[in-house]
């Protein structure tokens, strides 16, 4: 049997599946990646300062042109591999994603977990009011009492919410089986999410890359055309 029909086997078995995904997943909708050549980060020499706590609060400027030009897609879609975990979370299933881009709220999943956040929770940080995205993305004071708008994501500098990091170790010990989705799985705390799992569980992943984790099944291709078979067979 080969790792494919074996983790559909094990899709139609679980009663509690968790998906744990990243930016590969929305790849397929047209928003890049981080890391790679087109990704996110390329051409700059730090992204990680530009994308900190300390960037917003002394160059919010230098912040809001990084984050308006390279991570804001608001045209942009769910694809097959939205789509498809949502329907596998309407009985059981919950995801845990990496990703900020409100996208797999768009595809009708029900049970989200955005571990980093969302680009579109947005609120001012004088007053605390919430700001649409529209009004964000033609500047960022707010223009009630000019105070700086941000999104509610996890910068670098900044710890997991206490309460969204509750809920996603809570869900990682109810699993039966975790299915990792476009990441390479090397962000922290989200991979350490595999410790809280009960040893019973089985662990696939798909990625282009490998995952370099012990107990891991791996299928290395194209999380679009994994997942159109599985919408075929399942």
């Amino acid at each position: 049997m080969s790792t494919f029909d074996e983790l559909v086997a094990a899709l139609e078995r679980a009663q509690h599946p968790v998906f744990l995904t990243g930016a590969g997943v929305s790849t397929h909708s047209g928003i890049p990646d981080y890391r790679s050549k087109t990704g996110i980060y390329a051409d700059q020499i730090s992204p990680e300062e530009l994308l900190s706590h300390e960037n917003l609060r002394q160059h919010p400027a230098s912040f809001y042109q990084f984050v308006k030009t390279r991570m804001y897609y608001p045209q942009a879609q769910p694809n097959l591999i939205h789509r498809e975990i949502a329907r596998l979370c309407q009985n059981g299933g919950r995801l845990i994603t990496q990703n900020v881009d409100g996208l797999d709220l768009k595809a009708g999943n029900p049970h989200v977990i955005e571990f980093h956040g969302d680009l579109y929770d947005l609120y001012c940080q004088t007053c605390g009011q919430p700001v649409d995205a529209a009004t964000y993305l033609h500047d960022f004071h707010h223009q009630a009492d000019q105070g700086i708008i941000r999104p509610r994501i996890v910068l670098y500098g900044e710890p997991i919410d206490s309460e969204r990091l509750r809920q996603a170790v809570m869900t990682m010990q109810l699993a039966d089986l975790i299915l990792i989705v476009g990441t390479s799985f090397r962000v922290y705390p989200f991979a350490q999410l595999l410790q809280d799992a009960p040893a019973s569980a089985a662990i696939y992943a798909i990625n282009r890359e490998p995952i370099w984790e012990p107990g891991i099944k791996m299928i290395q291709d194209d999380a679009l055309a994994v997942f159109k078979k599985i919408s075929e067979v399942l």
